[in-house]
């Protein structure tokens, strides 16, 4: 009777383990696979995993479901470990091959911020002592201002002159916080240094830049670059643009990148504009195609789940040569399907750019990686402590984003 009881605690000890090492694995797998997926027709799924993930529709091949299918189609499958222990359902759209023009030229940015933006709050020397009438009132940095008193406003000098004509009189504000509308009014205070009207901030309405075009989208007609989005340097925010162009650039040196201090390359904007921005997101700076560009081919897109551990190439310009392939390896982050942002580690590995730039250098956002034939993604930050080290973006997700802004395009068109 005491074996018997020996041998029944056991068995379900064995089993409470054998349980807790299957709940945690599911929970493992259903954290590395993405809620969605893009498949060719007559393809199945493929997920890069230590255990065989097989994905199936109503317990049949997802490959002989897709070849069923119409291009455009989205339908749920099952997400099963060993084909046995079910992980999760998932969708899957059936698309055709996607193809862009890979680029990796230099371009500039020119923005104009919709209103005027918040960068800095500081301190007005009054008689009466130290004043901060707007950080008082609750503006915050990131706001964007778009009237004073119901005027509207869109550069300093704007803002400025309303503030120093009020003689101390309540002005009413109209901002733009976080997508929300909100109203503050308070009073400005004379400075005792300058005798003007001052409110104690600092606004900024512009702002310009250069980085590295990924691709041109002939089927949306949308060029996309950088891989991040452009934002205020002093916040940190994502910078609302009103309006703004890309125009052609040129690099005319670069500054090596060390441990603590990235490098970068120093570039001269031209005249020519080659697009009308869009759209500033997490995702890059997309732009209406406008202007020309010079492409000989067009490039396959690798989905997600394509993308595989291992050697890549970067299409990147770093001096008068024009774009150049250099070698790199590229290791897809764990987090990557739950993300639409940095999804790839990226490690340069070819002695020449090594020599060139150090790795990763600010003005290389946006550069094309490469694996086997196909675009696969973008590369968006340099790792600080260690500038051969950076992530990149998959390049299917800045094609959805390219997708999404041509259909914003086509609303406000009809």
């Amino acid at each position: 009777m005491k074996l018997a009881r020996i041998i029944t605690k056991s068995l379900f000890a064995v089993f409470l383990i054998f349980t807790i090492i299957i709940f945690s694995g599911v929970i493992y797998l259903q954290n590395i696979v993405s809620n969605q997926y893009k498949i060719k027709k007559g393809e199945g799924l493929h997920i890069e995993s230590k255990v065989p993930i097989v994905a199936s529709f109503n317990g049949s091949a997802l490959a002989e479901a897709s070849q069923s299918r119409q291009v455009g189609d989205s339908f749920s499958v099952d997400l099963k470990a060993f084909g046995i222990i079910p992980i999760s359902k998932i969708d899957v759209e059936v698309v055709d091959e996607l193809h862009v023009a890979v680029l990796g030229s230099p371009f500039g940015m020119k923005i104009y911020t919709n209103g005027v933006m918040v960068t800095s709050l500081s301190d007005v020397q009054t008689e009466k002592g130290v004043e901060r009438p707007a950080k008082k009132a609750g503006i915050k940095l990131g706001d964007y201002i778009l009237t004073i008193n119901g005027q509207a406003v869109t550069t300093n000098e704007d803002v400025a002159s309303i503030v120093e004509a009020s003689n101390g009189k309540r002005l009413k504000f109209e901002i733009i916080r976080n997508n929300t509308k909100i109203y503050i009014s308070f009073c400005a205070v004379k400075s005792k240094e300058t005798s003007s009207y001052k409110i104690g901030l600092w606004v900024k309405d512009s702002s310009a830049g250069i980085g590295t075009l990924t691709f041109y989208s002939p089927v949306n007609d949308i060029v996309c670059g950088l891989g991040h989005g452009i934002c205020e340097e002093e916040t940190g925010e994502l910078i609302s643009i009103k309006s703004g162009s890309i125009v052609d650039a040129q690099i005319i040196s670069s500054e090596k990148g060390e441990i603590g201090a990235p490098g970068k390359l120093n570039g001269r904007m031209g005249y020519t504009t080659i697009g009308v921005i869009e759209n500033n997101c997490q995702m890059g700076v997309y732009s209406r195609l406008t202007g020309k560009l010079e492409f000989s081919k067009l490039t396959e897109i690798a989905l997600k789940q394509e993308v595989k551990n291992g050697k890549a190439q970067i299409l990147c310009t770093v001096d008068g040569d024009g774009p150049t392939l250099y070698d790199c390896t590229i290791e897809v982050r764990s987090s990557a399907y739950h993300n639409k942002v940095q999804n790839l580690l990226v490690t340069v590995t070819d002695k020449t750019l090594l020599e060139k730039t150090g790795g990763i250098v600010q003005g290389m956002s946006g550069s094309p990686i490469l694996q086997n034939g196909k675009l696969v993604g973008a590369v968006t930050h340099v790792l600080i402590d260690n500038p051969t080290k950076g992530y990149g973006i998959f390049a299917e997700n800045m094609l959805e984003t390219a997708q999404f802004v041509a259909d914003e395009q086509l609303k406000e068109v009809s």
